[in-house]
């Protein structure tokens, strides 16, 4: 009988943990190579009931139900893929396609239902597996559902979960899965030498540039993937050769590309050892991508190129290169890419990553959830004030690595009752709007309170508004000065002057001589200008203000309207409230 690692076995504790008290859908997030299929061997031998085991490729079926067997226990597999429908073991390990068309019989008596790369579950009511939960929950409507990924994250919806292992709200949107119940950190694994180490390669030849696509924040179709690389297609054939000097050069063992398009690949293979490579696509006959994926690990071949295929369900424990030549805006696909090399094999000391997309994505970074605002910025860490939980966020930092300005609006912490695992958001914003009706906070891209239902103006309008007004100026802002002035009667005040390219200027003045101007100060000037709005600063004069200039930051756009001979500032509007 197998012994289970001591994270493989947290993972099962957390999971009986859980549904003692919550029969709420759960995740469970292990990196490739953490051996998800022990922890589901596990899971179904000490279940009380049967279990129903559920991936969608047959390769991952297969892989799940030989782990289990391979132990002395007996299940069944169905899935039409490798001609087998046995429906009754107390374990069935099935592919998603054959599953959903079974007849209602095969439904029955299930206690638990395990989804292998849970990720691809979505909320669409008509889905295989929509389909296939309703039919096993009409037979047990208290079923247990856990799901197991290495990403749970998807482009275009984000976090597939609610609520986070350590009390983080990922999203507060309608998702199938409400809890993850255990995450186990690559960095964690290769630490421990449970997988290969990654090194990243610094390439001594040019990459592609994906910047078009991506510089924008939107979505790219394959069509403009495609435009950009015949623009940059000659790059390709010099990308190959560097590729295959260093797997020379350093005496590797199988090497695995990860291209952008079909045409893309096709080109990639015909610059490849003649011989010495093969592709694999998702048009490729089942029969023959098996016969492919085996030559491979027989070491037949030495270079396996494909296009988004070979992601999930795919071992072959002796790569030791990832060349990466796909953009990818998420992390956690990037880090599943390079997973594939990170399994443990004889005489395999490291595995080498190359990357030609120039994104700059890093192997242990988490996924923050959020576009990237900027090319430099980077994952940072940041403490809520408030309950002190440590957020996740998107920034930039100084040379030593202290963060220097964040990007993130609202605590993702909170306080969760161990015993009913009710969870109850903080709520602290870092930035926000406030409601000019009833004073209450709402995110900066609120359309209408969250308190009282008043309509807040969009930036946007404000802006467009204000442009078109003949009693408005709009100033973009190049640089900020400040100064310390006297009025008529000595007092002395704060004026900030927003300058423009041609050195036109829009001022402000702020009194900082007792409590009520202080307290306008902080609200009207420090709250949106502080680079981390979290800061707490005892402010007492006009000097403490012109000494702390590096921690502020400058606005996008400052209105002014006329007022008699002169220009007021009425409104300034940051980068993050623009659409």
């Amino acid at each position: 009988m197998y012994k289970l690692r001591s994270y493989q076995q947290q993972a099962v504790d957390s999971t009986l943990n859980h549904f003692r008290r919550k029969r709420t859908p759960a995740v469970i997030v292990l990196p490739t190579g953490a051996g998800k299929s022990l922890v589901i061997a596990e899971l179904a031998k000490i279940a009380q009931g049967r279990v129903l085991v559920l991936a969608h490729v047959k390769e991952l079926v297969e892989q799940n139900h030989l782990k289990y067997e391979s132990y002395g226990l007996q299940a069944g597999i169905y899935a039409a893929g490798l001609n087998q429908k046995d429906s009754t073991q107390k374990v069935i390990f099935g592919s998603i396609q054959s599953v959903a068309n079974a007849e209602s019989d095969f439904f029955k008596d299930f206690t638990l239902l395990v989804i292998d790369e849970c990720h691809r579950v979505g909320l669409e009511p008509d889905s295989q597996y929509a389909q296939v939960i309703k039919q096993l929950k009409l037979n047990n409507s208290r079923i247990c559902i856990l799901g197991l990924t290495a990403t749970p994250y998807r482009l275009g919806l984000g976090w597939i979960y609610n609520i986070a292992l350590r009390g983080e709200v990922k999203t507060t949107e309608m998702r199938f899965f409400k809890h993850c119940i255990y995450e186990l950190p690559l960095e964690y694994m290769i630490r421990n030498r449970y997988l290969t180490p990654p090194v990243k390669v610094d390439i001594p030849v040019t990459s592609y540039d994906f910047s078009e696509l991506t510089e924008n924040g939107q979505s790219y179709t394959m069509a403009q993937l495609e435009e950009v690389l015949q623009q940059q297609r000659r790059l390709t054939p010099l990308i190959i050769k560097n590729i295959v000097d260093i797997t020379e050069s350093y005496h590797r063992q199988g090497v695995m590309i990860f291209s952008s398009t079909v045409k893309h690949a096709r080109e990639i293979l015909e610059s490849l050892p003649q011989g010495q490579a093969r592709l694999v696509i998702g048009e490729t006959e089942d029969s023959d991508r098996d016969q492919i994926v085996e030559a491979f690990k027989r070491r037949e071949f030495k270079y396996l190129v494909n296009v988004s295929v070979l992601t999930t369900g795919f071992d072959a424990a002796h790569v030791d290169v990832i060349a990466i030549l796909r953009p990818t805006e998420s992390i956690s696909l990037y880090q599943q890419i390079i997973g594939r090399g990170l399994r443990l094999d004889t005489n395999k000391k490291d595995c080498l990553v190359l990357d030609y997309t120039g994104m700059g994505h890093s192997i242990f970074s988490p996924e923050i959830g959020e576009k990237k605002p900027a090319a430099e910025s980077v994952p940072v860490q940041v403490p809520c004030p408030e309950c002190g939980f440590i957020n996740d966020f998107w920034g930039t930092v100084d040379a030593d690595g202290n963060v220097i300005e964040h990007f993130g609006r609202k605590c993702r912490g909170g306080k969760q009752n161990p015993d009913t695992y009710e969870f109850i958001p903080c709520g602290f914003r870092f930035r926000f709007k406030l409601c000019e009706q009833c004073g209450a906070q709402n995110d900066i891209s609120a359309r209408e309170c969250n308190r009282c239902g008043d309509l807040l103006i969009d930036p946007d309008t404000k802006l467009k508004q204000a442009k078109l007004s003949k009693d408005a100026h709009v100033l973009t802002p190049d640089s900020i000065e400040m100064l310390e002035r006297q009025d008529k009667n000595g007092n002395a005040y704060l004026q900030v002057r927003y300058y423009d390219y041609d050195a036109r200027y829009l001022s402000e003045n702020h009194y900082l001589n007792n409590q009520t101007s202080l307290k306008k100060f902080n609200i009207n000037f420090l709250r949106s200008h502080l680079k981390k709005p979290e800061l707490k600063l005892d402010i007492r004069s006009v000097d403490e203000v012109l000494q702390m200039q590096p921690l502020l930051r400058m606005p996008a756009f400052v209105i002014g309207r006329k007022q008699g001979k002169f220009w007021k500032i009425t409104e300034k509007i940051f980068s993050e409230e623009l659409r």
